[in-house]
């Protein structure tokens, strides 16, 4: 026992340290990737030449997109401050849509922004949905790449139905009224198909955008948005400037670390097997008790998927259903129903993994989503059988276990007399049922008196 306790301490210890290593290590790289994202670079002190800041976003809108824009924002205005001005910030984005919430933040930030901030719908099959309509209409310049398309910016639920009919109103007449006054400066035919993408769901093409006067330019590649933007006029903090982009230098700033970290836990298909994987631990460590290890991984894959569920604007009605099928797993182990409640499981998961994810234009990942409930709920009907067939199994252990052992007698006796038996790598005092045994005789136990065995000889 002293030994089992002292492995436990050690086991304990070495988790703890390895959480707090864990811990510690994402704390500095995330004041690292902070620090570098605000502070200019050599190149924009050494000289007074104009560089355009390159920002590249694939995925949904969630507070990692926000804290990339307000990054680069911050940087060219300090950059500004060092006499190395920034000529524009040019986004290139790729979105199905997200938050609500953090794209009216992300606006407000662009709007208030004193550097031009150029939306480039790309690479070619790109598209600016919903949330991602208002981005691109809230930037200073709009452009698209032959191939990409714009629009569908009404609000949906979790999996793409139309909400309530008097919610979709109240939400539908807000974001309107938002999107008629970014594309107000566009003219007329820009604001009446903005309006159209929040109450229809329109859509449009490249070309189509930039005849209806949505955006500004058709750009095959970033040095054709840059020929096209140069000497181009914008409105910025309400003040008229023309773009220099001829001679100036790119800087491509990248997703720190940290933020394409978090930027692949926001997608509902990582989301799904982060949930399935700490479901599964925490399933193997109930199955198992004291390995530690699928339990701990287990936990550590729940917090993550919650955060991914929090960046996608999760359902709660979702993270219960989850939670349900969870039970019901757990369920089966304990309560063998020959797949009963595993099957309850599975429906119950891949209904609750359908609805968490709320946000308009993030779709369920459906064959993620319905190969992993499967691969659950096997696992838990998997679980549930052996854990059946090791109840039926006869006991190895204690005095359970020694019924119906083969041992020796260590002399002769007979019924009458106590003698003493080999059984199990232990010599026990033993009484015969009927009959006699001499030295070394087999013996089969078939009861057990305090610490006398009570045997019978066995007949061969």
């Amino acid at each position: 026992m002293p030994k089992i306790i002292k492995k436990t301490h050690k086991l304990y210890a070495f988790w703890r340290i390895f959480y707090l290593t864990c811990l510690l290590s994402g704390l500095f790289l995330s004041l690292a990737g902070n620090v570098l994202a605000a502070v200019p670079t050599q190149a924009d002190g050494a000289n007074n030449q104009r560089t355009i800041y390159v920002l590249t976003f694939e995925g949904a809108v969630t507070p990692v997109l926000e804290k990339y824009i307000v990054d680069s924002i911050d940087a060219a205005r300090a950059a500004e401050a060092l006499g190395a001005p920034v000529e524009a910030i040019i986004l290139q984005l790729d979105t199905p849509g997200g938050s609500v919430e953090v794209t009216k933040s992300i606006m407000q930030e662009m709007l208030a922004s004193r550097t031009p901030i150029v939306v480039y719908v790309a690479p070619t099959g790109a598209h600016a949905g919903s949330a991602g309509t208002f981005i691109t209409l809230a930037g200073h310049v709009a452009a698209m790449t032959p191939g990409s398309s714009i629009g569908a910016a009404s609000p949906v639920g979790s999996n793409g139905e139309d909400v309530g009919a008097t919610m979709a109103a109240k939400v539908k007449n807000i974001l309107s009224a938002d999107i008629e006054n970014l594309a107000a400066r566009r003219g007329d035919a820009a604001k009446e198909w903005a309006v159209q993408a929040v109450q229809d769901a329109a859509a449009a093409t490249a070309d189509r955008a930039l005849e209806l006067g949505v955006i500004d330019f058709v750009a095959a590649d970033l040095a054709d948005l840059l020929t096209q933007l140069d000497g181009f006029e914008v409105t910025v903090a309400g003040q008229a400037h023309t773009l220099e982009t001829g001679d100036a230098v790119i800087e491509r700033r990248d997703l720190n670390f940290i933020q394409q970290f978090l930027n692949l836990l926001a997608n509902p298909t990582v989301a799904t097997i982060l949930l399935t994987v700490g479901s599964a631990g925490l399933l193997a460590e109930v199955w198992n008790p004291g390995t530690w290890i699928p339990g701990a991984i287990g936990l550590v894959c729940l917090l993550l998927g919650m955060y991914a569920l929090g960046q996608l604007d999760a359902n709660f009605a979702g993270l219960g259903l989850m939670a349900l099928a969870l039970v019901l797993f757990v369920s089966e182990a304990f309560t063998p129903t020959f797949g009963a409640l595993a099957l309850g499981g599975v429906i119950a998961f891949g209904l609750g993994a359908a609805l968490l994810f709320d946000a308009p234009g993030v779709a369920a990942p459906w064959p993620a989503i319905i190969a992993l409930a499967v691969a659950l709920g096997a696992f838990s009907f998997f679980a549930g059988t052996k854990g059946l067939a090791a109840q039926r199994r006869p006991a190895k252990t204690g005095s359970e276990g020694l019924i119906g052992q083969i041992g020796a007698a260590k002399a002769p006796f007979s019924a009458h007399e106590r003698g003493s038996v080999f059984v199990y790598g232990e010599w026990w005092n033993a009484r015969l049922e009927r009959g006699q045994v001499n030295a070394g005789d087999e013996v089969e136990v078939i009861g057990r008196r305090g610490y006398t065995l009570m045997v019978r000889p066995v007949e061969r």
